[in-house]
């Protein structure tokens, strides 16, 4: 058992000084490792002499920037605990994070400033945009500690909350490390890599698929402030990217942009995705432009990678999240807690050194989310086959029974999703009094201007689909509501 690990940004920047780091995608500023690591120390400094000390919390309210990662290395320095705020919330929002948390300090950008001033109890903050600087060289230098508890909370991740208050989910240092071995391994991961991180920092994607995986690397990640289809396609142009990670509403963008299919891609050794379902149709459209888009699955408690197809078998085994990776353990099991056969729809488990130890002050929600025999409790839907790869049916909690049968909804979304005039579709269950419950599907369309009949509709799951998983009820949104990484929100649709 890993019981320490060194500074890790102290490693890398002794082992390889010169090499860029942080690239700002917006202003082009770089940062070698030996400049993140001295800011990463002074930023250290800062938070003791605003009264941060170890085990402390430090909320952090930012789009994606290079000084975060300043800040997370610094926290990790200094012992603190960093915690990302989620920029979409309105303060009221906020309010229960912060509550939550009790951050020591908050610091934001300008363009936060705003919902800052309207936090009903702010701790006290600083401007990434105003004092930060002055306050980062004013600080006084010291040695930091030099090994980091491998147990020890590193920062916290809030939930999204679509079912309840977001929980905090505690990241040590071991989880970190796990993640670097499970996403490093399954794609090749190495120090001349170039990566984009333009997820929110805010979701565990943002930071660990593939910016903090890349920095213990030795890699650059270049830091971009949210999704920016233009200036994805241009690093495309300039053939500046080795990896990418991202999830199918990006991909989709992309997709849709006049450059992307024209733009050089096969200089991008990598394509990752994961954080909501990859249509079939979407993986198809990329396999006719040659790229192999590696669908995956994770959670926020597993690190977050749990599973991620091989390049090898993207074109043959769409509809797959692969394998588990090598760190992580997964099983499927029925109500008792047995193993189901292969082919079985269970409930999807996970074990290993990628899996949270639980959630800040939560002891209540902690003893739920894992079994009597500790496994992580993931509330998926799956199945594996004789093969070993898994496919996730969707989650417990949407499946309903019609007319005694199970329903997956993510499997009619999918089927809704490969007809041409539709670009997304969510399928709730509703009551029936002959059969109980039936599908009630909600179709977002293409903006070619094609609307089909709720019977053409029909017509066309009832081809692909058994009849009682067929939609009884189909309903049209210009949009749909998601959250921050891409998942639509199933619960504001009525």
């Amino acid at each position: 058992m890993i019981a320490d690990l060194p500074d890790l940004i102290a490693k890398r920047a002794a082992l390889a000084p010169a090499r860029v780091a942080l690239e700002d995608a917006a202003s082009g500023r770089c940062l070698t490792y030996a400049e993140l690591d001295a800011r990463a120390g002074r930023a250290a400094a800062l938070l003791a002499a605003r009264g941060v000390g170890e085990g402390d919390r430090v909320a952090v309210l930012t789009r994606n920037r290079p000084e975060f990662f300043e800040l997370l290395f610094g926290c990790a320095k200094l012992g603190a605990m960093l915690v990302p705020l989620n920029w979409r919330m309105p303060p009221a929002e906020l309010d229960g994070l912060i509550a939550d948390a009790e951050p020591a300090l908050l610091l934001h950008g300008a363009g936060e400033a705003e919902a800052v001033r309207g936090l009903a109890a702010a701790p006290p903050t600083v401007d990434f945009d105003g004092d930060y600087e002055a306050l980062l060289a004013a600080a006084a230098e010291r040695r930091w500690r030099d090994r980091w508890p491998a147990a020890a909370t590193w920062y916290l991740i809030y939930t999204s909350g679509t079912t309840g208050r977001p929980k905090g989910v505690i990241y040590n240092f071991r989880m970190a490390l796990a993640n670097h071995v499970n996403i490093g391994g399954a794609i090749g991961l190495v120090s001349t890599d170039t990566t984009l991180a333009f997820l929110p920092i805010f979701h565990t994607a943002g930071i660990n698929l593939h910016a903090l995986p890349t920095l213990i690397a030795g890699g650059r990640v270049i830091v971009m402030d949210g999704f920016d289809a233009e200036r994805i396609v241009g690093l495309l142009e300039a053939r500046r990217l080795d990896t990418l990670f991202a999830v199918p509403t990006v991909y989709q963008g992309l997709l849709d942009h006049p450059r992307f299919a024209p733009a050089p891609l096969g200089h991008v050794r990598h394509w990752g995705c994961g954080g909501a379902p990859l249509p079939d149709a979407l993986a198809l459209a990329y396999r006719e432009l040659g790229v192999r888009v590696c669908n995956g699955m994770g959670m926020t408690e597993t690190g977050p990678t749990a599973f991620l197809v091989d390049p090898a078998d993207a074109w043959d085994r769409i509809g797959s999240v692969g394998k588990p990776q090598i760190l992580c353990l997964a099983r499927i099991v029925d109500g008792a807690g047995r193993e189901v056969a292969d082919g079985e729809v269970g409930d999807l488990q996970f074990a290993g050194p990628g899996v949270t130890p639980g959630y800040w002050r939560n002891p209540e929600a902690t003893r739920a989310a894992f079994s009597d025999d500790g496994w992580l409790i993931s509330g998926d839907l799956a199945r594996r086959d004789a093969e070993g790869f898994f496919y996730v049916a969707g989650r417990r909690k949407e499946m309903f029974i019609s007319g005694g049968e199970n329903v997956y909804p993510a499997e009619v979304e999918n089927v809704l999703s490969a007809h041409p005039a539709i670009v997304d579709a969510a399928v709730l269950a509703e009551a029936d009094p002959k059969w109980g419950e039936v599908g009630r599907a909600f179709v977002q369309l293409s903006p070619d201007g094609n609307r089909p009949a709720p019977a053409e509709l029909q017509a066309f799951c009832r081809a692909r689909l058994a009849p009682y998983k067929v939609p009884r009820r189909f309903d049209y949104v210009a949009e749909f509501p998601r959250t921050s990484a891409g998942k639509i929100q199933k619960h504001l649709l009525t």
